[in-house]
């Protein structure tokens, strides 16, 4: 049988949008409990990556939002210490930051994967899995030396603030991430294709 693609309006479609958001959430309030530095670990990625191959760059922003609204949540209400800190230092730009990241870690690999799928499957999920922590760490990175640098100063101390963000800040959580999604990319693809058999869908 000829597959179709992604209809927005199929019920299966968006019960599996519900399942990876559902996840997110869980996902991204368990992580706050599991830090390296001043920031939790990112777990929600693979959900995230995963919703993106599956139904396209479209849904894998709004998951992304998903993941960045409940972000957004944290550095209001203080959960993340160090998000609530950059949140009373400017809301909006903390806001933004949040979203922005989130929302780019689950479009870019959507576009790879729509790109590569026809050509090598398996290339398409593992580069979508393993460019979603270096998106996210990215945007985050220019974020804090962008508009958030008198912050880097005071908490790198008397340390060069490039080694304090590289190593200290987030080097150890975008190694944990990257490993992670690397690690886990085989499974991703496995689930791809038992889905896409499933429900027979496919991204655009």
């Amino acid at each position: 049988m000829k597959k179709e693609k992604v209809n927005y309006r199929d019920p299966h479609v968006l019960a599996l949008l519900g399942i990876f958001s559902a996840l997110v959430i869980v996902l991204q309030f368990i992580s706050y409990f599991i830090k390296i530095g001043q920031f939790p670990l990112t777990l929600v990625l693979v959900p995230v990556v995963l919703g993106a191959v599956l139904l396209g760059p479209g849904f894998g922003s709004i998951l992304g939002a998903v993941f960045g609204a409940v972000t957004v949540i944290g550095c209001i209400s203080g959960i993340d210490q160090g998000g609530h800190i950059l949140f009373n230092a400017s809301p909006i730009l903390t806001i933004v930051t949040c979203m922005g990241k989130a929302m780019m870690a689950g479009y870019v690999p959507g576009l790879i994967a729509a790109a590569l799928k026809k050509k090598n499957m398996q290339l398409a999920v593992i580069l979508a899995a393993v460019s979603a922590p270096i998106i996210n760490t990215g945007i985050f990175i220019f974020a804090m030396f962008t508009f958030f640098k008198d912050t880097l100063f005071v908490w790198s101390g008397d340390n060069n603030v490039f080694f304090y963000v590289l190593v200290t800040l987030i080097g150890l959580n975008f190694l944990f991430e990257f490993l992670l999604n690397s690690v886990l990319s085989p499974v991703i693809y496995r689930v791809v294709k038992v889905v896409e058999k499933r429900f027979n869908v496919r991204i655009f």
